[in-house]
């Protein structure tokens, strides 16, 4: 999941060596962290947050197997 959230960012930005992308384990839920370059951050956020809503979506979608809830952050 986390290589799955590491590429669709790398592929939307421009400074792809900036971008890090961490996990955090918790009880029944896994929060990924992704981080940018500021001046990348529009872009992974897109206008009214639809390029975050869409990444969230595929998230969602491939986290299905595991059973348990995905949480993006985008900081």
């Amino acid at each position: 999941m986390v290589e799955l959230v590491e590429y669709i960012a790398k592929s939307l930005v421009d400074n792809p060596d900036k971008v890090n992308v961490s996990k955090k384990e918790e009880d029944n839920a896994i929060i990924i962290e992704l981080r940018v370059a500021p001046d990348d951050m529009g872009k992974v956020i897109g206008k009214q947050g639809r390029i975050a809503k869409a990444i969230r979506t595929v998230i969602k979608a491939a986290s299905f197997k595991e059973n348990k809830r995905v949480t993006l952050e985008i900081i």
